[in-house]
């Protein structure tokens, strides 16, 4: 059959072909040159209020002024964080969802049977974030104003004192199945979705006890709205000097510090995780940010963690750590 073209109709139908597919690969995930040129979602696993929501949205604008673009907060909330990280390992691996999600992305594993996600193959690690105390609460009119006292009532009391969480997974039922075990008592555990309404509870005397992180409860300890028994770190914070440590109390050994790592999706490239790494470090330096934590006693960790080799080295130490307490203590989701 005759060509029907001329040599530079092919030539021009050829350079078409050629421009169309540089076009399509530009539109892929690997367009790390210019992104981002839209707004970020970072998925956050609890309610809006609580202390991961709080660590959220303090580092989400000045990550946006680094970044140039919006970074918008959505809370995937339920089943102790898993939905948020399924939600985020099935994204697009293009930088646009990205995940903040504290210690409990080191239980999970341990924690469900049956679970959508791998936390170390299906994400890419952006880096640490902060680490956060956490202290024991009663509502303001519970019958003890110091540990002793508490630990006498609950003890003579069991039956009917409550201890909210979360919900399972969260680090507040974590705490409290540490403390039970501290002090030998089986308490009426009560889980919500998410420490914000939690503490609404407490405030409002329906529940008795509480786990939580300092980032939501050192304004309220201040302003007397909530008891206060003591921190879960063995050292005093200095944003509460004189509430002393649940060790020092005769509590032996209680540690439980809460950590916060930043993932996407796994396939991301490596440019826009530098990218997204760069504007995470960056304002986690920001003055702002680093007052507030510092008011709310969080720390941010050294230089080397807030990298993704940081972050996952850290993570595969977790899973390690909590795995096997976990399954001696058979606890157990579907």
């Amino acid at each position: 059959m005759t060509n029907r073209f001329s040599p530079f109709q092919s030539l021009w139908r050829t350079g078409l072909a050629a421009l169309a597919a540089a076009t399509l690969l530009a539109a892929g995930p690997a367009r790390a040159e210019v992104f981002p040129d839209r707004p970020i979602t970072m998925l956050v696993p609890f309610a809006a209020g609580g202390p991961t929501d709080v660590v959220a949205r303090l580092i989400a604008i000045p990550m946006g002024k680094a970044l140039g673009q919006t970074v918008l907060i959505e809370n995937a909330v339920g089943a102790g964080g898993t939905i948020a990280a399924t939600k985020t390992a099935r994204a697009a691996p293009n930088g646009y969802t990205i995940f903040l999600h504290h210690m409990g992305m080191s239980t999970a594993p341990a924690l469900y049977k049956k679970l959508s996600f791998d936390p170390l193959k299906d994400f890419d690690y952006i880096g640490q974030v902060v680490d956060v105390p956490m202290t024991l609460l009663a509502r303001k009119d519970f019958p003890a104003n110091n540990l002793q006292e508490a630990l006498a009532y609950i003890k003579a009391n069991k039956e009917k004192v409550t201890l909210a969480n979360a919900g399972l997974g969260a680090v507040s039922h974590l705490c409290g199945l540490i403390f039970m075990s501290t002090i030998g008592v089986d308490l009426n555990t009560i889980p919500y979705k998410g420490t914000g309404p939690a503490m609404n509870d407490l405030l409002g005397g329906q529940v008795d006890l509480l786990c939580d992180q300092t980032t939501q409860t050192v304004p309220m300890i201040k302003e007397g709205r909530i008891k206060v028994f003591g921190v879960t770190t063995l050292n005093r914070l200095s944003a509460l000097p004189n509430v002393p440590t649940l060790d020092e109390q005769g509590l032996k050994g209680f540690d439980v510090k809460v950590w916060h790592g930043m993932y996407a999706p796994k396939g991301t490239p490596p440019e826009v995780i530098n990218k997204l790494n760069a504007a995470l470090r960056t304002a986690l330096q920001d003055p702002v940010v680093t007052k507030r934590l510092a008011d709310l006693s969080s720390d941010v960790p050294p230089l080397d963690k807030i990298t993704p080799n940081g972050l996952k080295t850290h993570l595969e130490a977790e899973i390690n750590r909590w795995g096997p307490v976990i399954r001696k203590a058979g606890i157990y989701a579907d």
